[in-house]
């Protein structure tokens, strides 16, 4: 059995982050995914300044795509107005595999199936062993459902369901354009255009709501395609949806015990507004990096809940909440 100090499960970008940080200060690490990478991840794809900052990420040498958006187009129900932000679009198959590019020194395809706690080590599939494990493996990581199960899911917030798509197109109106609470929608609906010829579009809503009277999801899949087509943003474009979910931020998630940590997805940390998970994520990843250097309290509390600040340049600092 390989034995190392820190085990990451999930290489997306909170543990990417989190092994990024152990690497920077010679931690011995190994990061678990079964997925390899690039890998397919439909995702809208927005990320803060403070997210490049995190990550030491410079638009200009950046090898992939990224988009910069001044402003947002935005409709509520049947108001619309120009909303002015600074914020990028980036494409997760690009991201993903540029964060796990830095580390894969210590990356291993694996999928795991059982974590075990004995002789004050985890131990992954009687295969890797080590004295501290990060839970980062998204909506339905084995982490989670080994060491918080039930207890976890009650500091959890809603459960979000989204359908969304990201395929080529030359799109002719480069605005992000984002419509709220349309047809009942207990959400909201996006289209992105990213760079390289890119879009992104989607949908996604409170599950416990679209179960009322807001009807399914589908039917608002639906609504959009026919309103890409109304506006001329996407015409004719043959649609492969697919779907997924994940739970916005709780009160007080449960995110440490013992020398487990949970961050991004895993831990539920999804803004409260947007459903923006990218940036949580990361912190969280670096929080729980910081926590195993230092020996420093592992605290979310200062991870925004709320995008729409940063959405108009607020930093979350100078908020009082």
């Amino acid at each position: 059995m390989k034995h190392t100090k820190v085990i990451i499960v999930g290489g997306g970008p909170a543990g990417a982050a989190c092994a990024w940080k152990l690497q920077q200060h010679g931690v011995d690490f190994l990061l678990l995914d079964k997925a390899v990478f690039p890998r397919v991840k439909p995702c809208a794809g927005w990320i803060t300044p403070q997210v490049l900052r995190d990550l030491e990420l410079d638009p200009q040498t950046y090898p992939g795509g990224i988009t910069h958006f001044d402003h947002f187009q935005i409709a509520v129900k049947g108001f619309h107005f120009r909303m002015r932000t600074d914020q990028y679009a980036i494409r997760r198959v690009e991201l993903d595999a540029w964060l796990m590019q830095r580390v894969e020194g210590n990356y291993v395809n694996h999928a795991v199936r059982k974590i075990v706690h004995a002789d004050n080590r985890y131990m992954v599939d009687n295969e890797y062993s080590a004295d501290y494990l990060v839970g980062a493996g998204g909506t339905h990581c084995p982490v989670t459902k080994t060491f918080f199960d039930d207890e976890h899911s009650t500091g959890k917030n809603e459960l979000i369901v989204a359908m969304e798509e990201e395929f080529p197109y030359e799109y002719s109106d480069p605005t992000c354009h984002l419509w709220f609470l349309q047809n009942g929608l207990p959400g909201y609906a996006w289209y992105v255009p990213k760079a390289n010829g890119i879009v992104n579009v989607g949908v996604g809503g409170i599950e416990s709501k679209l179960k009322g009277n807001a009807g399914t999801l589908m039917r608002h899949w639906t609504l959009l395609i026919d309103k890409l087509e109304r506006m001329n943003l996407v015409v004719g474009h043959p649609y492969k949806p697919v779907g997924h979910s994940y739970f916005l931020r709780g009160r007080n998630p449960s995110a440490r015990k013992g020398n487990v940590f949970l961050t991004g997805d895993a831990a539920g940390l999804a803004t409260v507004d947007m459903g923006e998970g990218i940036g949580p994520a990361i912190t969280s990843g670096m929080r729980a990096a910081d926590s195993i250097l230092n020996g420093s309290e592992y605290s979310l509390s200062s991870i925004p809940r709320f995008s729409f600040p940063s959405l108009i340049g607020i930093r979350y600092s100078s908020l009082i909440w």
